[in-house]
Parts: C-alpha cells; sequence; structure tokens
C-alpha cells in the first residue's frame, strides 16, 4: 500500500444489542457469515481495516484468513471511537467508511466509490438509495481525517458531514441497498424474505 492509497474501513464493533442475543454480524448468508462476506468484499476492493470491540473473539475467527488489518476500539464508546480507531496512524489520500451490518453493499460498489475518489480527490462522496436518498458507505478525502479524529458519540460522521455539505456528492447506488442495515430479528426476517434462493 502507497501512503496515496484510500483505505476501507469496516466498522464492525457494536454489540448488536438489538438482535436480543444473537450477533447479527454472525448470522449467515448462504452459508457464509455477514461480517466474513463484507470483508471479502472491502478487501477484494481495497486496502481494508476492520474496526472490532474489545472480547469479540467471534468477530475475530470469521476474519480469519482475510488480508485485513484487525483494529480494536474502546468499549461503549460508540460509532466515532470505531472511526478515530480506524483512523490512528493512518496515511492515505481517503477512508471509504462502511458498515458490516449492510449486506447489499457489493464489491463493485466499493470499487465505483474508489474510483470515483480517483476522479474527484477532494470530494466527500456518499452512496444514495437509487431515489437519492443519503445512505452509506461515505469517503472522506485525506484533508479531513483530523476532523474525523475529533469525533465523539454514536452519530458516526454525520457532523463532518453536516459542517462539509458543499463538497459532498451523492452516488446513487442500485435500489436501496445504500440504506438496508439489518439491526433485528425482524429486520433480518423480512430482509431474507425478499431474498431470491431462500436467503
Amino acid at each position: 500500500m502507497s501512503s496515496s492509497d484510500p483505505v476501507i474501513l469496516l466498522l464492525a464493533a457494536g454489540r448488536a444489542t438489538r438482535m436480543r442475543g444473537t450477533d447479527k454480524l454472525l448470522e449467515r448468508i448462504d452459508d457464509t457469515p455477514l461480517l466474513t462476506r463484507m470483508a471479502k468484499r472491502c478487501t477484494s476492493a481495497g486496502v481494508t481495516r476492520v474496526i472490532l470491540g474489545p472480547d469479540q473473539t467471534a468477530r475475530r475467527a470469521a476474519l480469519t484468513d482475510i488480508p485485513c488489518q484487525i483494529i480494536e476500539a474502546p468499549e461503549g464508546s460508540g460509532m466515532a471511537a470505531s472511526i478515530v480507531a480506524g483512523l490512528a496512524d493512518m496515511t492515505g489520500s481517503a477512508a471509504l467508511i462502511t458498515l458490516a451490518d449492510m449486506p447489499e453493499i457489493t464489491a463493485h460498489d466499493l470499487h465505483l466509490m474508489l474510483a470515483l475518489h480517483a476522479q474527484s480527490p477532494t470530494s466527500i462522496l456518499r452512496a444514495a438509495s437509487r431515489d437519492g436518498t443519503p445512505g452509506h458507505p461515505v469517503l472522506f478525502p485525506e484533508d479531513l481525517f483530523p476532523d474525523l479524529r475529533k469525533l465523539v458519540g454514536d452519530t458516526g460522521a454525520r457532523a463532518v458531514l453536516n459542517a462539509y455539505t458543499n463538497r459532498t456528492h451523492l452516488i446513487p447506488l442500485k435500489d436501496n441497498r445504500a440504506l438496508t442495515d439489518l439491526d433485528t430479528p425482524e429486520d433480518w426476517a423480512a430482509w431474507r424474505a425478499t431474498q431470491k434462493d431462500g436467503l
């Protein structure tokens, strides 16, 4: 990796409390844990750091043999802490922040956003639904790393997005994949019911 390469930050530290006892990132799709599936997609698109919380041994095991760097975020500090941890000591032309509980985001989507960054290196690129509703992932250029490193709380990078609306460009992805995250057993059941082949 050269210092000019973007880095993908896959945020996977959340405790998934709304799943009522199961781990959403270890739910299986095609017999593969969601976290494994998302990490493989990220690493096929670029250099990847996966941010986990302390003592998430099952999630670590799901990343075995995947060529990613695992970063540990502090316990209970919210999404901002995951972003800050992921950016620690990081160099690169951009950070593509990706959420691990969004199973419809593909490697092609990530490749697209990285390619568009190469064409517009000072822009914030934010994935959106087909109708233009903002979603995830979001790519931030390197000059905004200091702002991202100051984040606190559980609202992610919202403060930085709000501060730089004039630099933000929406990237429509297919259907609602930029909005589809699965937080509860009901979310998973409804999503699986829409998938082909019984997924």
